[in-house]
């Protein structure tokens, strides 16, 4: 489960910490994140944010602990190395991070005898830039395991939205991505075709494309029914046929998502 101390100010950590009470912490693999931005609330401490955030989530130990973001990232990528030491924190990755800044921050924690175990940047069929900057290469080389969120461009890349069916006005995904639903009914429709040849719908498409990348695709749920869609979808294998038919029908649309918080990884 993948979480954030900059999400809701901690709300998140403290639901994902009742759900962990709950089910027991050896179920759950938890993910969070130190964000730079938020440091000062915390004495300028990679520690005592790591530190709230277990008190949030009531555990010991964080099993993923991110850079969220690479603003003065070598500074913090050093501080993480107590973490590890002590065990508050089993394996560390980086995101929104370029290649440079990647391989930066796995010198860092080579030289403490330890490594980069994972990264997190943006990837979906309108944001490939981890794989053409040489991002995901140097992962697999590495024993890195990528994580990709917004697979499914918050559901841009689901087939629910189109010309005639937008995104609700007013709402931040009405202002990002509104006034580009034909260029993304270019790229729907030909997922709707690969969906038909394996009964499944466009959205397990679009996160199972991100699958046969070598990515591990970070899923956002708020229904049961996506659940249960989401774990159909491991079933699913896309030939490369058909990876590069979904990529051509990107590649047509001319199509790129770049969000606010985000720079390309070239």
């Amino acid at each position: 489960w993948d979480t954030a101390t900059a999400y809701s100010n901690g709300a998140s950590e403290k639901i994902l910490g009742h759900f962990i009470n709950k089910v027991g912490r050896e179920k759950v693999i938890v993910s969070t994140k130190f964000t730079p931005q938020m440091v000062g609330l915390y004495d300028n401490s990679v520690e005592k944010m790591c530190d709230a955030s277990l008190e949030r989530m009531n555990i010991d130990t964080i099993d993923i602990y991110w850079i969220h973001n690479p603003v003065k990232a070598p500074e913090y990528t050093k501080e993480l190395i107590p973490l590890l030491k002590s065990g508050k924190v089993k394996t560390v990755g980086v995101s929104n991070h370029n290649l440079a800044q990647i391989k930066e921050a796995d010198a860092i924690l080579r030289e403490a005898g330890f490594q980069l175990s994972a990264i997190q940047n943006h990837f979906s069929l309108i944001n490939r830039s981890s794989e053409t900057s040489g991002i995901i290469d140097y992962c697999k080389e590495n024993n890195i395991v990528f994580y990709g969120y917004m697979t499914l461009e918050q559901g841009a890349l689901t087939g629910k939205y189109d010309v005639n069916h937008p995104f609700p006005a007013g709402s931040s995904r009405a202002n990002v991505f509104n006034s580009y639903l034909d260029k993304i009914e270019i790229i729907t429709s030909e997922m709707k075709k690969v969906a038909d040849v394996h009964e499944a719908s466009i959205a397990q498409i679009g996160t199972a494309y991100a699958i046969a990348k070598g990515i591990l695709p970070i899923v956002g749920v708020t229904k049961m029914y996506q659940v249960e869609e989401a774990v159909k979808t491991a079933d699913i294998v896309l030939s490369q046929d058909e990876v590069k038919q979904l990529e051509s029908a990107a590649d047509r649309s001319g199509m790129e998502s770049i969000q606010f918080w985000e720079s390309r990884m070239e």
